[in-house]
This record gives C-alpha cells, structure tokens and sequence, in this order.
C-alpha cells in the first residue's frame, strides 16, 4: 500500500519561482544556521530544533503575523512547511514554542548572526558603506499612561516624568519621548543605518524614547564613508561619534545656526528622500516589553526587510 506522503512530493508543490525559494537562494542560511547548532531544542530532546524554529520567526515577521497566526500559517502553508523544513505531514509548533525559541536564540546571538548576514551581504557587493542614511523612528509601548498616573498619585509624586516612570510602570525601560514641541509618546526609538547603495539596513538599534537622534548614532554609526542625516543629527553627539570612526557627517543644519547653507541643506534632502521608505515598513506600535525583547524584534524585521528588499535587486541588477 502507497502512503500519502509517497504520493505526493512538498518540494512538487512549492512554485520554482516561490519568494520563499529565492530568499533559500539569496543567503547562506546553512552557514547561518552554525550560530544555533550549540542550543538544544525546544521541548526536550525530541522537540523541534532550534534552526528550524528560526526560519520560523523569520516568517512570522517577514508575513507580520503573531505567535497563533504562525501557528495556523505553519500547518496550513505548504511553502512555510517548506521553508522551515518540515515535511508535509510532520507535525508544525505550537504558538508557545515560538516564545521559547525567541528566548532561547537571545538578542545578542541574533546580533552575531545578523552581523554575519551583513558580511555576506557586503561580500556580493550589496554593501560597501561609502554613503550611508541615517534615521530614528519613535515606537509606541502603549496608547496611555493612567495607570502609571494614578499610580504616581497614590506615591505622592509631583507629575508623571521620565524620572518618575521607572518606579510605577509595568515597563521600566519605556521612556517620555519628545519630537519637536508638542509631539510625544511613550515607548522607545528606532536608530537605523541603511547602506546608500542597495537601500538595505545596515545596523539597527533600540534605544529609551528620552534618548535623542544624535545620542543614538554611536550604535549605528558605520565603519566608513559618509553619513546623511537629518536635523537630529547636527548636534555635537552625533559629530563626537562620527570622529571616532573618521566619518564625514553630512546632517542637515537647524534654522537657527550661523553655519546653515540652504542650498547644502536642499541638496542634503534631496539624496535622503529615496531612503525614507525604509521607516514607513515599521509598525510604530511595539509588541514587548523592555530593550532586549523590542531589540530581537528590530533584528528580524530588519533581516526580513532585507531579504524582500534583495529580491527586487535581483531581478534589477545594480550597476558596476
């Protein structure tokens, strides 16, 4: 008697032209995967391992779905199966299994292993870090703060501040941010570097919401070249972190500077403009709490941004 599973073929029912296929085709993901070969599985012995449960996660935010919809994607989606190498009958994780993979793999593994993506990137040429944007975006940990005012009038606290946060919210790295005068939020920031080149993200980092542009450019200032940014970069943080990588900090200069060339500034702009769509991909609402967790979220929403985005240089050749 034929079995069902000889009777048809996963790999017959992935289209050779599947994204999917093209993101196997774009990376190394098997030398990738030796950043994970030293943790155990989940679930004991004969749980899912940990590579597998990676090209998990890299699904979910690549299809920006939440732990039970990856589960339901998994067990429904013959080229997620495919993907992630499973076979077609073989049993997909549950939802909590992808909480306890993100904290078996960790923010600072992921910060090696997308390190080891950018060198592979660098090394087909994709990056080289001669011209490189610079951004921040604000993310938002929650819509309203009246538990944590209630909470600082119950202590006997003056007004709800960023000194005052630490001690009565449920997230104690989520910060007061301020853009220009009137515009807040509570949460943290986004500090993006994105190769000029290809429009690829080059380093990514999450800071407190309190934390400025500028202060934040130490964490993704790149190696080499030049550097774009915008108003927020014109202050001395960010000129003190372009030094000590011998960097030439190209930032639009504030109205009220005696230095300000509007012409220099308009040109500036000019060349930032194409880069902007990078930020527009960010859902500005994050999922967890504190650095670390919305630290792993950058990383792999940057991974996935990277890969759709090699796609389309694919099928468009840059030039020599």
């Amino acid at each position: 008697m034929i079995s069902q599973s000889e009777l048809v073929n996963l790999e017959d029912l992935v289209a050779a032209d599947h994204p999917y296929r093209v993101y196997k085709e774009l990376l190394d993901f098997e030398s990738l995967m030796q950043q994970l070969t030293d943790l155990d599985s989940v679930n004991g012995p004969k749980g899912f391992c940990i590579d597998r449960l990676f090209l998990c996660l890299l699904l979910q935010f690549m299809e920006n779905i939440s732990d039970r919809e990856a589960e339901r994607f998994l067990r429904e989606n013959n080229a997620a199966k495919w993907f992630c190498g499973f076979s077609l009958l073989e049993r997909t994780p549950d939802h909590s299994v992808f909480c306890r993979a993100r904290s078996r793999i960790g923010t600072q593994r992921l910060s090696k292993l997308f390190a080891q993506i950018r060198d592979q990137l660098s090394a087909q040429g994709y990056m080289n870090e001669v011209f490189t944007f610079v951004d921040a975006t604000h993310l938002i940990s929650k819509s309203n703060l009246w538990k944590e005012r209630d909470q600082a009038l119950k202590e006997k606290h003056d007004k709800l501040n960023n000194d005052v946060l630490p001690k009565v919210a449920a997230d104690k790295q989520a910060r007061i941010g301020c853009k220009g005068k009137d515009k807040y939020w509570y949460g943290y920031k986004q500090h993006t570097s994105v190769d000029m080149q290809s429009g690829l993200i080059n380093k990514v980092a999450i800071t407190p919401a309190n934390l400025t542009d500028a202060q934040g450019m130490q964490h993704v200032c790149p190696r080499q070249g030049a550097v774009y940014g915008d108003k927020g970069y014109c202050t001395q943080p960010a000129r003190n972190a372009a030094a000590r990588k011998g960097i030439h900090l190209a930032a639009i200069r504030k109205n009220n500077m005696k230095e300000k060339n509007r012409d220099l500034d308009r040109w500036y702009s000019g060349i930032r403009s194409p880069y902007e769509r990078v930020f527009s991909q960010r859902n500005p609402r994050v999922r967890y709490r504190g650095v670390c967790k919305n630290q792993f979220s950058a990383f792999m929403q940057a991974i996935s941004f990277n890969l759709k985005r090699l796609r389309v240089l694919n099928q468009t050749p840059l030039l020599a």
